[in-house]
C-alpha cells in the first residue's frame, strides 16, 4: 500500500520537470527530478519500497521521453542499487551519501542514454555531449538533491515511523 504514494508523487514531479524545468536548461543539461527522488527515497533507512519507486519512475520517464523504455529502467535500477549499497555502508553522513549517489547515478543514467543513442546509429559527438549535456545535468541534479533529500526524509519518517523502545 505504501508503494501507491509513489504514483502521484512521481507523476507530479514528472509533470513539473517536463513543463517547467526543461525550459530552464544549463547549457543543454536539465535536472532529472525523478532520478533524484528515487535516490533520496532509496537512501532512507526504513524504506522498503525503493525498487518499486525506481521501476515506477523509470516507466514514467520511458513513457514521456523518446528514448527506449529499457534505458531509464536500466539507468534507474543501477542508481537504486547504488543507493541501497551506499545506505548500508555510509549511514552516518546521509547528505554525503546523497551527493555521491546523485553524482554517480546521474553520470550512469546519462552514459546509458548516450550508449543507447549510439547503438541506434544516432551520431553523437562524445566530448561535446559530455561538456554541454552531462556535466551541466549533474550540476543541476546536485543542486536539487539536498532539498529533495530533506523532503523525502520527512515523508519516509511519516510513512515508516520508528518504533519506540521502552
Amino acid at each position: 500500500m505504501k508503494v501507491l504514494i509513489a504514483i502521484p508523487i512521481l507523476g507530479s514531479l514528472l509533470v513539473f520537470q517536463s513543463a517547467v524545468l526543461n525550459y530552464f536548461p544549463l547549457l543543454y543539461g536539465t535536472a532529472d527530478l525523478i532520478l533524484i527522488t528515487i535516490i533520496a527515497w532509496a537512501l532512507q533507512k526504513n524504506v522498503q519500497t525503493a525498487w518499486q519507486w525506481g521501476i515506477i519512475g523509470a516507466l514514467f520517464v520511458g513513457f514521456v521521453s523518446e528514448i527506449p523504455y529499457f534505458v531509464p529502467i536500466i539507468g534507474y535500477s543501477i542508481a537504486v542499487g547504488i543507493a541501497l549499497a551506499i545506505r548500508q555502508r555510509i549511514w552516518q553522513v546521509p547528505i554525503l551519501a546523497m551527493l555521491v549517489t546523485v553524482f554517480i547515478g546521474s553520470l550512469l543514467v546519462n552514459m546509458v542514454t548516450m550508449i543507447s543513442l549510439i547503438l541506434q546509429d544516432i551520431p553523437i559527438p562524445l566530448m561535446q555531449s559530455i561538456n554541454i549535456i552531462v556535466i551541466p545535468s549533474i550540476f543541476l541534479n546536485l543542486l536539487f538533491s539536498i532539498p529533495l533529500y530533506i523532503i523525502f526524509s520527512d515523508l519516509a519518517k511519516w510513512l515508516y515511523p520508528e518504533e519506540l523502545e521502552m
